[in-house]
């Protein structure tokens, strides 16, 4: 039974996409990467939030927690906490200057302000390769979440029905079909995880109970030193500002109809926050009840599959997967428009968006081989991955609000940035314990501010006597 639903609901997905496919411009690269610039609020906010909480967030929030205690979940929610107010103020700026230079990838951005070929295509190489692991991590838990329906499938099976379901997402209509299944998602996601949450809480007796039994097995707030410590609060705040460095969130902010539409869905973003005590209750279940799991991220699937009816399980799988297809979707076609707009130069606008889709094929393809040939490439990748996207803050801060930093800078910035994140990485740097990508990218914004300063313009002597 819960195959059938699983199924309905993955084919109820397809169906609307070619509803949404009806009103999609053919041809029109505009609206295929960025939805035209159309999107209302509500399908903005759907969208939006359906890039905070994916499917890592359902899978690898409980996972976590019943690995590595309850500190975890405390840093994730101060992360998320904090992004809403900086979004509120940073993501509106980005979008209008996404509009004033008409951009519709991240290093667009960068092309149109500095004006310099060089530094764009050091972005855009850059950003597809801290893009690559991405959609990994979402592979990983579309995997959890179809061997949740009962049968053991092989990664590899998994993985190409993912990236199929996803490619057929994107060529349909572009940008707009994952915008209109992410409203399908939400309320399968935000049911199932309170669903799932509830019945944990019910059948422990209540959630004193609960509490109480996952105390017991160790799952208390408790820092082992102050090192935990600095490296959690100095996470939290490198990871709220590279947050909206991520190409596929600036993607996104540029669908929105105006710079209004911005900030009224993120007033309401934080609701979403609702659904962590009952991620919490099924993570402290899985600690209780189901100690010895083969993998952590089984965690939440598990407890699912344990309080609820088999019925009900196919739509927490559904709800699950769609969040993952939904982000890898919107991922590719970040890849998609990156390869094709600044990567290769001066492809005609009228072939952008079929090159876009071959891109994007390419990226499903290579991402799944990766995903199961190389999977110690792509943890690496992974783990610096957030780190390499923030370097990218100075020069997005330079095109909204900066204006004297100079193209020379941002890139020199931006280089030494990556180059001390890998170094640090793998050279297992510590600095009383502070999270590598902050001291990235304090070093980066010094680059930036020094070369800048150095490299400004001079200014045409005799100008201002010629124009008296």
């Amino acid at each position: 039974m819960a195959a059938f639903i699983f199924v309905f609901i993955i084919l109820f997905s397809l169906l609307l996409a070619l509803i949404v496919n009806r009103n999609a411009k053919k041809g029109d690269v505009a609206d295929f990467l960025v939805g035209g610039r159309s999107f209302g609020v509500i399908i903005l906010f759907f969208l939006a939030v359906g890039e905070i909480y994916s499917v890592a967030t359902v899978i690898g929030l409980p996972g976590s927690i019943y690995a590595k205690g309850v500190n975890y979940g405390i840093w994730f929610m101060a992360f998320l906490l904090l992004i809403y107010p900086v979004g509120y103020f940073l993501a509106p700026k980005i979008w209008k200057a996404g509009k004033e230079y008409d951009a519709m990838t991240a290093p667009d951005l960068f092309k149109s302000h500095f004006k310099s070929r060089t530094l764009e295509l050091v972005v855009a190489l850059c950003y597809l390769m801290f893009l690559i692991p991405w959609a990994q991590m979402q592979f990983q838990g579309l995997i959890v979440a179809l061997n949740a329906l009962g049968y053991e499938i092989e990664p590899v099976i998994a993985v190409i029905i993912a990236g199929a379901i996803a490619f057929i997402y994107i060529s349909i209509s572009g940008v707009k079909a994952p915008a209109m299944i992410a409203v399908l998602k939400d309320i399968l996601l935000f049911g199932a995880i309170v669903g799932v949450g509830w019945a944990a809480f019910h059948k422990m007796g209540g959630v004193e109970e609960l509490f109480t039994a996952a105390r017991d097995q160790g799952a208390s707030i408790a820092y082992a030193n102050q090192d935990e410590v600095v490296f959690s609060m100095s996470t939290i705040v490198f990871q709220s500002m590279a947050f909206y460095c991520l190409p596929f969130m600036i993607t996104i902010l540029f669908t929105s109809k105006s710079e209004g539409g911005i900030k009224r869905a993120k007033r309401f973003m934080p609701l979403y926050m609702l659904m962590f005590p009952f991620l919490i209750a099924a993570a402290y279940y899985a600690m209780v009840r189901i100690p010895n799991l083969t993998s952590p991220n089984h965690a939440f699937i598990a407890t699912a599959i344990d309080v609820l009816p088999s019925w009900a399980v196919g739509f927490v799988a559904a709800g699950a997967a769609l969040s993952g297809l939904i982000l890898i979707s919107v991922i590719s076609l970040s890849v998609g428009g990156i390869f094709t707009r600044n990567i290769v130069s001066n492809v005609p606008l009228q072939s952008q968006k079929r090159l876009s889709q071959v891109v994007i094929l390419v990226y499903l393809i290579i991402s799944m081989i990766l995903t199961v040939v190389l999977p110690s490439l792509m943890l690496n990748l992974m783990n610096t991955a957030y780190a390499g996207f923030g370097q990218m803050l100075p020069g997005l801060l330079s095109v909204v609000f900066f204006k004297r930093a100079t193209a020379t800078g941002v890139l020199s910035g931006l280089l030494v940035g990556i180059a001390a994140v890998f170094a640090m990485y793998f050279s297992e740097f510590n600095l009383y314990a502070i999270n590598i990508g902050l001291i990235a990218l304090a070093l980066n914004a010094l680059i930036v501010f020094v070369i800048s300063a150095l490299t400004q313009p001079r200014p045409v002597h005799g100008l201002s006597t010629s124009a008296a």
